[in-house]
């Protein structure tokens, strides 16, 4: 049998030092970190080279809490909620996104699900893409939320390794939301530089309930220099995330895909797919969107967020900022928060 990356690397000795960036503050016995509202705060920065392995962290505020029965609770925080992440000492963050973005689901909603790389654990939320560095990392997060003051609690393995390896390059994210009045591109990615795109979370949401026509949409990846044709076209949105029929058989979790939430009659899906083999490389700089080749006229209008997973031979990020908070909660209807539904 064919081992997959991951289990041939637990298979072997390596020479590196295994250390965790924790909020657990042992002098005062305190494991969360304060994020108050309209605040960006450092969780942890780090020096050596090396790579994370795994990202878990967790928060209240999208649950009543029994302990503080006077909290707000929405679980709008799941978007507003926002993580930065720097390598060796960048200005720009590579890594810039929602949490419920990254973690599976942008549509302000808890899904139980695991996949090989992220997941949302039944409270917890964790991510295992591999994530290089020369000189150190730092992670943040900013609470753009109104009412809620979040604790977090987050624990970042990482390794020490004797030699910085960028084999696999920068690890980066590019989010993307909006409203669309139907015909137009859904753009997942535009990077510039050498790298390979290993996957997306894309979260949608028709304005008419009942209403899924915006999965007719294919992919278009643009490579390199050929900007006017694109050399990977798909058949359908709901293809490319390896389902049909606009996944007739509802949600599933898989390694690789899956679909994390689908409510026909709200108009909503979320959906995931992950790159191994199949990376999408580039030697200059790659587009991907997904565009719906109906008659505008047949189209009706939606709202999506995404978040895409690819490395770059550079730290810097490119992504665009982070919209105000009435732009990244883009739903026309968000599930158990009827006093922030929009009509």
């Amino acid at each position: 049998m064919n081992k997959t990356a991951q289990e041939s690397d637990i298979s072997i000795f390596k020479n590196e030092i295994t250390k965790q960036l924790t909020t657990f503050d042992l002098s005062q016995k305190s494991k969360t970190i304060a994020v108050p509202r309209g605040k960006n705060i450092t969780l942890g920065e780090i020096s050596g080279h090396g790579y994370i392995s795994q990202i878990w962290l967790t928060f209240p505020g999208w649950f009543w809490a029994h302990w503080n029965q006077t909290a707000h609770v929405s679980q709008t925080i799941l978007k507003t909620l926002i993580i930065r992440m720097y390598w060796d000492g960048a200005e720009t963050p590579a890594v810039q996104c929602p949490i419920g973005d990254f973690f599976g689901n942008g549509l302000c909603e808890i899904s139980n699900f695991t996949s090989r790389y992220f997941g949302m654990s039944s409270g917890g939320f964790f991510c295992k893409f591999p994530m290089p560095f020369k000189k150190g990392f730092r992670f943040e997060i900013e609470n753009c939320d109104e009412h809620i003051d979040a604790d977090i609690f987050m624990n970042v393995l990482y390794q020490l390794t004797e030699e910085a390896t960028m084999e696999r390059g920068y690890f980066h994210t590019q989010f993307n939301t909006g409203r669309n009045p139907g015909p137009e591109p859904i753009t997942v990615l535009d990077a510039q530089g050498k790298g390979h795109f290993v996957g997306c979370t894309l979260a949608a949401q028709g304005e008419r309930k009942s209403y899924l026509s915006f999965l007719e949409a294919p992919e278009y990846v643009y490579i390199d220099d050929d900007w006017q044709k694109p050399q990977i076209v798909g058949t359908g949105l709901e293809d490319y995330f390896l389902g049909g029929w606009y996944f007739r058989e509802g949600p599933f979790a898989g390694e690789l895909h899956g679909v994390t939430s689908k409510d026909a009659l709200n108009s909503s899906i979320a959906m995931y797919r992950v790159h191994e083999l199949d990376a999408i490389r580039f030697e200059k700089r790659l587009r991907f969107e997904f565009a719906n080749p109906w008659d505008p006229d047949k189209l009706q209008p939606f709202s999506h967020s995404s978040a895409a997973f690819y490395y770059l031979d550079r730290p810097e990020g490119q992504e665009p900022d982070i919209p105000d908070r009435e732009d990244l909660l883009c739903w026309y209807r968000i599930k158990n928060t009827d006093h922030l539904s929009i009509p």
